[in-house]
């Protein structure tokens, strides 16, 4: 990435244009907020200028011999008032701009939450966990600072620097040209070393990303690194990770290490030079001594100017880097960007799907994950079995509309299925997956997550068809029961269980079971199979299983191989005249009843 100060081309300028239309309708809802505040920052400033000259009056009244303990007194007092005014404006200010900033980041991170969660599939198989949080996290504090103290710093930078060049030049201008001639060296170094902080701060970022990405993974599956006594490798992996973005810190820091000695070099000798020449002004007669202290305290005062260049260059480059990064997330588009006005959609007249010749390949992929497939899906039960990697869940992910899809390949309602938006489609459709998740809330909680006002009644109904109620009732909380990140505390059949009791509390026209009875014994599966046959009389229910028992309840069987529908028919059918489902049935005769 081209760096954004110092390219001096236009596509650097365009660059900084479109991240700036990220923040400027916030600069502009807030900006009688931002008025105030930098109207107060602005008092500040010019209170400060008025000090050097009480101090210009009482030197020279002391040098001449004409003060007074009065007059030393009255403009003590005046300091002492003038400094009180400050530390008023100066809460203020901080108060209204840096308070702007927070609402500022406010709103950014709530446009990438809700950017996020509008998009579909293949965006959340290409970003990990670790980087959206590095950019939720990192990146908006780096955006904070630069709208916040950046923006400040920046401000009086400019006014300090030009009202004490202001001021310096009427004491004497001769003195004032002396002392800002080291501050061309100040000038290229920050305009040399910006660009290389903006690399490296985007390089610290993503050490970050995976860093972060690295705990997230090690958490979530820390049972299983205890099993396989795999806490050394990742000890290691981690101190590696680590040092890499140590590492990258580092690169940053010695970018920053450059600036601020560079700052702080160019003001000392100018503070030098003045003590030389202005000295021998004073001692020449041109100037009084007042005048040189004043002028000694002005300079003092461009010397945090000069020093908040490498500051104010550093949070700029940090913000304008996370801007980027932000702005680059929020331009991502879901590959099912639904442009349909729901005035505009079919009705929905009755639920059922249809594939015409329907073939997808992953995004990325060369190979097909299902090729050619035809049938129609009417209310009652389907089952689906095949080989592993056959397109079984694939097949479930293209009806729920995870993923796009060709036109004229997927029907619902009759209507090609890209002429509804995919809420449209989800929201008549139940889908359990194969890795059921759960929140780290109670049983109640999980089971009511599609219908959050679903009574306690209603929930254990569902419980009950689910074959879950009678565990549920002997945890020491019962359905208050927490269970634990990801829902660690339960067996893999009490969550698939509590999942599908979650799924026929939805109540919607349509479920879709994706192998999740996997991790239940046959009795219980056959429960739980009776349960939904019952909760679902005269809807839709896709099952997807390598069970006999199972299989054998649906009203049609699809086998599935390569992504192909290969054959079709009832448990009788198939049993007689399909040999996977033959092999399949030999290998489970101790399950299977004829």
């Amino acid at each position: 990435m081209k760096p954004f100060f110092g390219a001096g081309n236009h596509r650097s300028k365009q660059n900084i244009r479109d991240l700036l239309a990220l923040l400027l309708p916030q600069f502009h809802k807030h900006r009688l907020r931002l008025l105030l505040g930098f109207l107060a920052l602005f008092g500040v400033d010019f209170l400060q200028l008025t000090i050097p000259g009480y101090l210009k009056k009482g030197v020279d009244s002391l040098a001449t011999g004409v003060s007074s303990e009065k007059s030393l007194l009255c403009i003590g007092g005046y300091i002492l008032f003038t400094a009180l005014v400050i530390a008023l404006l100066r809460f203020c200010w901080r108060t209204l701009i840096i308070g702007f900033s927070r609402r500022l980041e406010e709103h950014l991170r709530n446009a990438l939450f809700h950017h996020i969660l509008e998009m579909d599939r293949p965006f959340f198989d290409d970003h990990t966990t670790g980087d959206i949080m590095a950019h939720a996290t990192n990146d908006l504090s780096a955006v904070q600072m630069a709208c916040g103290m950046g923006l400040v710093a920046a401000a009086d930078a400019c006014v300090m620097s030009f009202a004490a060049l202001f001021f310096m030049a009427t004491i004497s201008p001769t003195l004032t040209m002396i002392a800002i001639l080291p501050m061309p060296l100040l000038a290229f170094c920050a305009k040399t070393l910006s660009g290389k902080l903006h690399q490296r701060f985007d390089r610290v970022q993503e050490q970050f990303s995976l860093l972060t990405e690295f705990v997230r993974k090690t958490m979530i599956s820390i049972r299983l690194i205890k099993g396989y006594t795999r806490e050394e490798w990742h000890k290691q992996e981690f101190a590696t990770l680590g040092w890499q973005y140590r590492a990258a810190n580092i690169q940053v820091a010695v970018i920053q290490g450059l600036l601020f000695p560079v700052a702080t070099l160019v003001g000392n000798t100018g503070m030098l030079l003045v003590l030389y020449f202005g000295g021998k002004l004073v001692i020449g007669g041109q100037i009084t001594l007042g005048d040189f202290v004043a002028f000694i305290t002005y300079l003092y005062m461009l010397i945090w100017p000069m020093m908040a260049v490498g500051w104010v260059t550093n949070l700029a480059q940090r913000g304008f880097t996370s801007l980027a990064r932000i702005k680059r997330l929020l331009d991502t588009r879901p590959l099912l960007l639904s442009t349909i006005h729901p005035k505009d959609e079919p009705d929905i007249t009755f639920f059922s799907f249809a594939c015409h010749a329907l073939s997808f390949r992953y995004p990325g992929s060369t190979v097909a994950a299902l090729q050619d497939c035809s049938l129609e899906i009417h209310p009652g039960i389907l089952g689906i079995a095949g080989t592993t990697g056959a397109g079984k869940s694939t097949l479930c992910r293209l009806l729920t509309r995870q993923y796009q899809v060709e036109p004229g390949m997927l029907f619902f309602s009759g209507q090609d299925v890209r002429r509804f938006s995919p809420g449209t489609i989800r929201r008549q459709i139940s889908y359990v997956s194969q890795q059921p998740v759960l929140f780290s809330g109670t049983v109640a909680e999980n089971i009511a997550f599609a219908k959050p006002d679903a009574p306690l009644d209603e929930i254990i109904r569902v419980a009950r068809l689910a074959a879950i109620h009678d565990e549920i009732t002997d945890m020491a909380h019962g359905y208050d029961e927490v269970v634990g990140e990801r829902g660690v505390r339960l067996s893999g059949g009490q969550k698939q269980r509590i999942a599908i009791a979650r799924a026929i509390l939805a109540d919607r026209p349509i479920i879709i079971i994706d192998d999740a009875l996997s991790a239940l014994d046959n009795d219980t599966e056959q429960q739980v199979f009776s349960g939904i046959v019952c909760a679902m009389q005269g809807k839709t229910v896709i099952i997807v299983s390598h069970r006999i028992p199972v299989l054998s309840g649906a009203e049609t069987i699809l086998i599935m191989d390569d992504g192909r529908i290969v054959d079709q028919g009832t448990h009788g059918q198939l049993f007689a005249g399909n040999a996977l489902y033959q092999t399949m049935a030999a290998k489970q005769q101790g399950l299977y009843h004829a």
